[in-house]
């Protein structure tokens, strides 16, 4: 399989950001139409504590509707259950609305995420918080931006005084259990943790030095194709839980932060 050029990854990257301001920007006006503060009407999906919208389906229609009109040949995998087979060998991970708890809460944590993968690794994303009129954009070989300024992690190396993001499973068995153990590991060794609520915006603000690191597990590849690419692009490391390379299109596990302080981070969660 032929590696996509420059050019092809720009495109790639330019469409991800145009299409993920517009499905980002439809979400918004419409949660913003039922009023500040009321709680939104939702139905539920992997368990009763995951709820999905009638906007987080519209939104991947929409989403979808624009992949196929501008390249009806790519493969589409979308959270809300599009599953297009394309020819082409790129294939794009749709999250209409990564934070869904947010957004039936009317909190600002939620985002679209959008991310193209090419034999097995991602060469074009963006994330937009619509919240905040923040859109991040990355492309294979090409930087990672914020509303088109360049990103750089963080260049903290110390463990101790780093600020550490995770997220927790909506399955409240032993996914809860075994997360809350690891947090309980991580948490005396760093200066604080934050639970941000939408996985895509957790690795858009490692990205961007906002948060040093970030882990979780239990996560699916719509959650993180686009955040992978816009950490490593901005010159931090992501790896399984083992330290293993990240397949993104099966992720399980991950851990994402900049190089010097990212092996403390796998030490530290892997203990458990």
């Amino acid at each position: 399989m032929t590696t996509p050029s420059s050019a092809e990854v720009t495109e790639l990257r330019d469409l991800c950001i145009e299409i993920a301001r517009e499905a980002g920007s439809y979400a918004h006006g419409e949660r913003r139409s039922l009023g500040s503060g009321r709680r939104m009407v939702h139905d539920t999906k992997s368990s009763d504590v995951d709820p999905v919208t009638e906007f987080d389906k519209a939104t991947e229609v929409l989403v979808v509707e624009r992949i196929r009109a501008a390249r009806p040949d790519d493969s589409i995998v979308g959270e809300e259950g599009a599953d297009h087979q394309g020819t082409s060998g790129f294939e794009w991970h749709v999250d209409p609305i990564d934070g869904t708890v947010n957004y039936v809460y009317d909190l600002p944590g939620w985002c679209t995420s959008i991310g193209v993968v090419h034999d097995g690794g991602p060469v074009a994303g963006a994330v937009y918080a619509p919240t905040v009129d923040e859109v991040y954009g990355a492309g294979l070989g090409l930087g990672a931006t914020i509303n088109g300024a360049p990103l750089a992690v963080s260049d903290v190396t110390d463990m101790s005084t780093s600020l550490a993001a995770t997220g927790f499973s909506y399955h409240r068995d032993e996914h809860r259990v075994a997360q809350a153990e690891r947090v309980a590991r991580v948490l005396p060794n760093v200066r604080d943790i934050r639970r941000q609520g939408s996985a895509a915006l957790d690795l858009a603000y490692v990205a961007s030095g906002r948060v040093d690191s970030y882990f979780e597990e239990f996560i699916n590849s719509w959650d993180v194709v686009a955040g992978v690419l816009l950490v490593t692009e901005a010159g931090g490391v992501v790896t399984a839980f083992d330290g293993a390379p990240l397949d993104v299109t099966e992720p399980h596990g991950l851990v994402a932060a900049g190089a010097s302080l990212h092996p403390q981070i796998l030490r530290s969660i892997s203990h458990i």
